[in-house]
Formats: structure tokens, sequence, C-alpha cells
């Protein structure tokens, strides 16, 4: 099977976290770290050198590449956070919620599977909570087994 190109790491996701400058993104990174912990149940693992990962899965390409990779985290990037929502990008229906939560979420930018977030005082914390747990929910449901 060809990896991906990111791997999960042996890196201490508490280490790179009390790493993360400025101290303001620092204290946001520990608040989401916080919020998957409640959302997944799940300790935190680092993929590559900065994602913060909950759970992985594993998947083929149409490509027929297989790869193992992260169910949701997120990477306490210089300019923005980055949330990994991948359940929103695999299933249409997680989608159209999501699509709907980015109406009442607060100031963002959205990639393909990817939520960009300056700062935490920018959203309304309740939407990303259902955000997160609907795409938790749904990578589930599409990919019950790791």
């Amino acid at each position: 099977m060809a990896e991906a190109k990111t791997q999960q790491t042996k890196i201490n996701p508490a280490d790179f976290l009390e790493a993360v400058e400025p101290p303001a993104k620092r204290d946001d990174a520990f608040e989401i770290d916080a919020l998957f912990r409640r959302i997944t149940g799940h300790e935190p693992a680092m993929w590559g050198p900065s994602i913060v990962g909950y759970g992985s899965y594993r998947t083929t390409y149409s490509s027929g590449r297989k790869v193992r990779w992260l169910r949701t985290g997120f990477s306490p990037r210089k300019a923005k956070h980055s949330l990994y929502l991948m359940g929103g990008y695999c299933d249409e229906l997680t989608g159209e919620r999501r699509d709907a939560l980015l109406t009442k979420l607060g100031k963002h930018k959205t990639g393909k599977s990817c939520l960009y977030i300056n700062k935490l005082a920018d959203v309304d914390m309740d939407v990303l909570e259902e955000m997160i747990r609907n795409d938790w929910e749904a990578m589930l449901r599409l990919y019950p087994e790791d």
C-alpha cells in the first residue's frame, strides 16, 4: 500500500501545542484540542510536524492508491487555524449541513475539506462544535474501522 505523504509521528501533541506562537494562538490551540477530545473521545496524535489528529481511517483514492489518514484534526498555523473536517467532504448530506452551519459560524474561510479560522473569538463556538460533531459522526459512519 502506498502511504500518504503525511504520516502519524511520535511527536508529543502537548509539546507541539506548548510551542505554538504567539501565546493567543497557543491558547486557542489548547481550546480547540479540548473541543476535539470532548467530541471524539480520542487522545490526539501528531500527523507530520504540525497536524494534531484524532482517530484515523483507511481509504482508497479514485487512482487506486490506499492511504491511512486522520479522521479529523487541526493545525494551528501561523496565519490561521486549519481544521480538517473530512466528513462534509466525503458525505453529501453532512456537507449540506456544514454549509448551512457556516452561515452562522462567524468569520472564516473554507477549502475543500478545511475550515480556516483566524481566532476562536471570531466564531460561534456552539456552531463550531456542532460542525465538528457532524463531521466526526459522518466519518464513523462512512469508515467504521481503522
